[in-house]
């Protein structure tokens, strides 16, 4: 039975990461990981994103098409087809997670921390401050790892947007939090790999030099993939462009689970 742990470092640029990710870029140049630049989908804001990672589908489908539409998920989705054959969830994500995909609108208290087989995220601790350190959302990850070992984790540190967005892409604060996020991510790749989780590393968009997302220019819409199989058997630099679309079949594939028909672009695996 196949376990995936999915990082989605909100608004982490594909360059940014090339550049300044030297551990993540050290797993591509072994060939212990695979990588690939992600063409975000349009627009390129976070909800709407959100769902496209887990649904496979395009914002014109899934119907989550800006920051401002609160809603559960209506459609096939990773989280709820992962429960529906048998596997376990969890995430340490942004509260719009839980509205998506656990309850809405999000109680701070109720919805905060969660342990409930019932729902699509059954293991969940949600933040909601866009400045909550990464360390602590990578901390909270690592802890229900450890703890619950869910076949299926989502890992959303928010770092990368809210300091792009305070300071811009072209800047040493936005710059440097790359650096810390692959920093915590060496210290927590080698173990989770032990375990026998395949660890994906991605971003829904990026950010520009106006401190903002939501158009088509490159600089938001190329984000990094890292693939890093527990055997380290990685392909290196593909070099090569690969759809978003792609990313939630890709993780039903890891996790041994049918992919659903919704989701149309072929699996990278």
């Amino acid at each position: 039975m196949g376990r995936v742990i999915l990082v989605v470092s909100d608004a982490l640029r594909d360059d940014t990461a090339a550049q300044q990710m030297g551990y993540l870029q050290h797993l591509v140049e072994a060939e212990r990981a695979t990588r690939y630049t992600v063409v975000a989908e349009l627009p390129t804001m976070s909800r709407p994103l959100y769902e496209t990672l887990h649904t496979g589908v395009p914002v014109s489908v899934h119907g989550v098409t800006n920051n401002k539409v609160v809603r559960r998920s209506t459609m096939p989705n990773v989280f709820e087809h992962a429960v529906r054959h048998g596997r376990t969830t969890g995430a340490s994500a942004y509260w719009w997670f839980s509205e998506l995909y656990n309850r809405v609108p999000f109680d701070p208290i109720a919805d905060r921390e969660v342990d409930d087989s019932t729902l699509a995220i059954q293991h969940g601790r949600f933040y909601v401050e866009d400045n909550m350190p990464d360390r602590e959302v990578f901390a909270a990850a690592a802890t229900l790892v450890h703890k619950f070992q869910p076949d299926y984790v989502l890992v959303h540190p928010m770092g990368m947007d809210y300091l792009g967005e305070t300071h811009g892409a072209d800047s040493s604060q936005y710059r440097n939090n790359a650096i810390f996020q692959d920093m915590s991510l060496a210290n927590l790749i080698p173990g989770w790999l032990e375990r026998g989780y395949h660890v994906l590393v991605t971003a829904d968009h990026g950010i520009n030099n106006d401190h903002l997302h939501g158009g088509t220019l490159p600089d938001v819409r190329h984000v990094p993939l890292y693939l890093i199989p527990p055997d380290g058997k990685g392909r290196g630099d593909t070099r090569s462009q690969v759809p978003q679309l792609a990313i939630a079949p890709t993780v039903c594939r890891l996790l041994e689970i049918l992919i659903p028909e919704t989701m149309k672009a072929k699996p990278l695996v």
